[in-house]
């Protein structure tokens, strides 16, 4: 109903409303009535910007992969060749780097997992529920800092005589100082609260009737876990899954801050984008063709159909 202003009648009070305001009201009964109006007209400004901003720079990125570098001048040749991919196949140094950035990202997402079930296992089903606001702020604790605070914290940890060392000592132990280990070590710390926090969510929306009746049929907590916990938050692994591993596939101040004579596919990108932008281009779209694969392969395990 329209708020009457005192001394104006109702008619008045309409026409005082002014066109503008039909014209709101028609738009909106229009789009009410047309829900994929509405939803083209929510969709619309997004769709654009993912297509314009990411699809169209990953296109001119494809495309600029194809083209050459005068190796005097170092001026990009466009000119259509496929010699960098054919560089990348035959050239043993490209693969045994793509091998082992992958192999980097998927020892990261494992350890990842691993460290953060029975964190999230602790704060959402053992923690008081008054200190569970507490645990879950301190899982996500590493976000609040910067992220080349924590690395070169981890450089200053992990560097020779320091405090990973000194904490070794007594043991006969040394820190594993910089390199491949180092690599995995600071990348799982960087990028744990993207696992811990989707698992905790799940863990905590998991009904305690079936842990009961798990228990009452006689089943011991390995198998209620196997059984039970574990196909029921399967899904939220499988979602921290892909960002642990495409954060740890593109990474490479990591490598370069802790990883000594260690080389990732970001290195060689970031190293060749003045040199050869053609090359880096090819070596930028390994980490792309790969993710897309582990999605599909996600996705066709059903393990996001839940989520």
């Amino acid at each position: 109903m329209t708020a009457l202003t005192p001394g104006l009648s109702p008619e008045s009070a309409k026409r005082a409303a002014g066109p503008g305001r039909g014209a709101v009201r028609r738009l909106a009964g229009a789009l009410h009535r047309r829900p994929r109006l509405r939803l083209a007209a929510l969709l619309t400004a997004p769709l654009l910007w993912l297509v314009l901003a990411y699809l169209g720079s990953l296109a001119a990125l494809f495309l600029s992969a194809f083209w050459s570098t005068d190796t005097f001048t170092s001026e990009v040749v466009r000119i259509w060749t496929s010699q960098n991919f054919e560089e990348l196949v035959s050239s043993p140094v490209y693969r045994t780097v793509a091998l082992r950035t992958i192999g980097v990202a998927l020892a990261v997402t494992a350890l990842c997992a691993v460290i953060a079930f029975p964190l999230a296992f602790y704060t959402a089903r053992v923690a008081h529920p008054r200190r569970r606001p507490l645990f879950v702020a301190a899982l996500l604790m590493p976000l609040w800092a910067g992220y080349l605070v924590k690395v070169y914290a981890w450089r200053l940890i992990l560097s020779e005589g320091g405090p990973l060392d000194w904490a070794l000592r007594p043991f006969g132990l040394n820190g594993p100082g910089y390199g491949l280990t180092a690599t995995v070590l600071v990348l799982t710390y960087l990028w744990l609260p993207y696992m811990a926090l989707p698992i905790h969510t799940a863990l905590a929306q998991l009904p305690d009737n079936l842990l009961n009746a798990s228990a009452d049929l006689g089943a011991r907590t390995w198998r209620t876990f196997v059984s039970v916990v574990l196909p029921l938050v399967w899904p939220a692994v499988a979602a921290g899954s892909v960002f642990t591993f495409s954060l740890s596939l593109g990474d490479y101040i990591t490598v370069q801050i802790v990883g000594g004579k260690t080389q990732l596919i970001g290195n060689l990108v970031y190293s060749n984008v003045t040199l050869n932008l053609p090359l880096a281009a090819a070596l930028g779209t390994v980490p792309v063709a790969v993710i897309v694969v582990y999605l599909l392969a996600v996705r066709r395990s059903g393990a996001l159909r839940s989520l």
